[in-house]
């Protein structure tokens, strides 16, 4: 039996997707599989026992992915299941940004005693008059599951459309219209576009990405979006775009002390994805990914250790082994286990995994001894 922790409530359809041979735990510690949304792992206990953490998302920087592949457990996440939720928001954020939608709703608030607004209105909301999207030119940094529904999205709505990614291939070029342009130069992404809206995960090479040297290459006016996370935009060269006139607005789906009380933003609290469709479909996609690396071993979308598929195993044996890229114990394992019928084994940074099925079934010394080779760090009997 399998014990599931839940470290934020997850759908219920996607945990439905679990047999009987998994069991929910409210104790951490006895988990093999926990399955999170934006609970904080970095200071969390390990177990010994845990063997998968499954987020219900995307972003992953709530999760210590060096700590979890350093104990050979395989963090996964869920790439598009929540792309449209987050789309959708992006593209009310461009209205929000562009026609004062959030000034005017507060001040139809402000002002609801008013027997009269009615009149009111119509000298007040000359205040409020913004302007519209159509014709203008918009830049997507970053074209994965949500920047390439986005842009796709904003050429729809007959905005110019330019996309930057420097991981772009063909497979990602054919998700996008015909009609969006892409570009291999950063640059022009910020000197040409009336809108930015950002789409990049978080890392040591992403934050503060768009800082001072950026936004003293774009227009004025120009409208900053960012639904991907907020250490992306360097704050302080934020808030002197927009004292300069050079931001417009800043709209963000990812406050923090200083963003929420700066003027010129529009932030709201890390809704894109809080929609049932995509909360279930994170759930599902999450959940199917546990099951089949627990019962089969394979990994698909594993942000820390590499993909694997052999299917569902029809061998006499088969185990999975967690080491270092750089350990060789690649080579040296079939002289362990003995022969084996397939093998799929592949590297993501200093981790490899490799995954064996075995003519015979794997004696227990042989895994002994598999799990005793330098740079070994978990080895598991899948069957």
């Amino acid at each position: 039996m399998y014990k599931i922790n839940c470290l934020n409530p997850i759908a219920a359809i996607g945990m439905n997707i679990f047999t009987d041979a998994y069991e929910k735990t409210e104790n951490f510690a006895d988990a093999q599989v926990a399955m999170v949304r934006s609970a904080a792992m970095h200071d969390m206990e390990l177990p010994e026992g845990l063997l998968a953490v499954a987020r219900a998302g995307a972003g992953v920087n709530n999760i210590p992915l060096d700590k979890c592949a350093e104990k050979g457990i395989v963090v996964f996440n869920t790439p598009g299941a929540n792309a449209n939720g987050v789309k959708e928001l992006v593209i009310a954020g461009l209205f929000m940004a562009t026609r004062n939608v959030v000034a005017g709703a507060n001040w139809v608030t402000e002002n609801k005693g008013d027997e009269n607004i009615s009149k009111t209105m119509e000298k007040a909301k000359k205040a409020f008059a913004g302007t519209e999207i159509l014709g203008k030119k918009i830049g997507v940094i970053g074209l994965g599951a949500i920047g390439a529904m986005v842009a796709n999205a904003c050429d729809a709505l007959g905005m110019v459309v330019t996309g930057y990614d420097p991981f772009l291939n063909d497979a990602m070029k054919a998700k996008l219209s015909g009609t969006v342009a892409t570009t291999d130069d950063l640059n022009e992404i910020y000197k040409n576009s009336d809108f930015i809206t950002i789409h990049v995960p978080a890392m040591d090479s992403t934050k503060k990405m768009v800082g001072k040297a950026a936004f003293d290459q774009m227009k004025d006016g120009v409208i900053v979006l960012n639904y991907a996370r907020d250490v992306l935009v360097d704050d302080d060269a934020m808030e002197d775009a927009i004292k300069a006139g050079k931001v417009a607005k800043y709209v963000t789906d990812f406050p923090n002390f200083k963003t929420a009380n700066m003027e010129g933003v529009i932030a709201m609290p890390h809704l894109g994805a809080s929609t049932e469709e995509s909360e279930d479909n994170c759930a599902i996609m999450a959940a199917k990914e546990v099951r089949d690396f627990i019962e089969n071993g394979n990994i698909k979308n594993s942000v820390n250790y590499p993909a694997a598929d052999l299917g569902v195993c029809t061998a006499a044996g088969r185990i999975s082994v967690c080491c270092k890229s750089s350990a060789g114990v690649a080579e040296k394992l079939s002289a362990i286990i003995g022969e084996t019928e397939n093998v799929v084994k592949d590297t993501k940074g200093d981790w490899m995994y490799i995954l064996a099925d075995t003519k015979s079934a794997v004696t227990d010394e042989a895994i002994q001894s598999v799990a005793a080779l330098e740079g070994v760090v978990k080895v598991r009997v899948i069957k």
